[in-house]
């Protein structure tokens, strides 16, 4: 019965990168909402921090892929109408291209930043990081039409991010409070959900 329940569970480290890349990008929005509230001071660590945030964020989406390609997820419940499920399916896919997309294109956005020469890259003020060289090595005012256009991409996408992340939330609860079914359980450490 364990074993079964179990089956029906997201792995402990699917569970782990879940939670820890979920709490970066919410870190890393809350840094950008009150980035213009804080003294100017704060403003270069603030843009710093969040660009550090986005490449590990980066960093742990492709891991989580590359652990789920070796880790299937634990199939839905056999209940769940088939429109359920390839919404369920759509929403997953759409949060990975939108956890991919987003940080890539920030670092897009960076590395067309003419500061960027004077202003060497680290993640967290520690490890040197590179800009990407076809956009870096760009004459000015390509570099600073790229700039706009990789920003107004990041910010956009960012959007997306909001609408899609909802549908998710909005799916995972109306399974757990209204279909009944064990669905933040497969997702949260501890004991396996009864009945699963």
């Amino acid at each position: 019965m364990q074993v079964e329940a179990a089956r029906h569970r997201y792995t402990g480290v699917a569970m782990a990168l879940h939670w820890i890349i979920a709490g970066l990008i919410l870190a890393n929005l809350v840094l950008v909402w009150c980035v213009d509230k804080w003294p100017e001071s704060w403003t270069r660590p603030v843009i710093d921090t969040h660009k550090s945030i986005g490449i590990t964020v980066l960093g742990l989406v492709l891991l989580r892929l590359l652990w789920r390609a070796a880790h299937p997820p634990p199939p839905l419940p056999a209940d769940y109408p088939r429109w359920e499920r390839m919404a369920a399916h759509l929403a997953h896919a759409g949060l990975y291209v939108l956890i991919l997309a987003i940080p890539l294109s920030g670092w897009m956005h960076d590395s067309a930043w003419k500061g960027g020469p004077t202003h060497p890259m680290k993640l967290f003020w520690l490890v040197p990081w590179f800009r990407i060289a076809p956009i870096a090595n760009l004459d000015p005012a390509a570099k600073e039409h790229f700039h706009d256009v990789f920003f107004a991409i990041h910010k956009w996408l960012a959007y997306v991010l909001y609408g899609v992340f909802g549908l998710h939330v909005l799916g995972a609860l109306k399974h757990q409070w209204i279909d009944r079914e064990p669905e933040l359980q497969r997702m949260l450490p501890g004991r396996p959900p009864r009945g699963a």
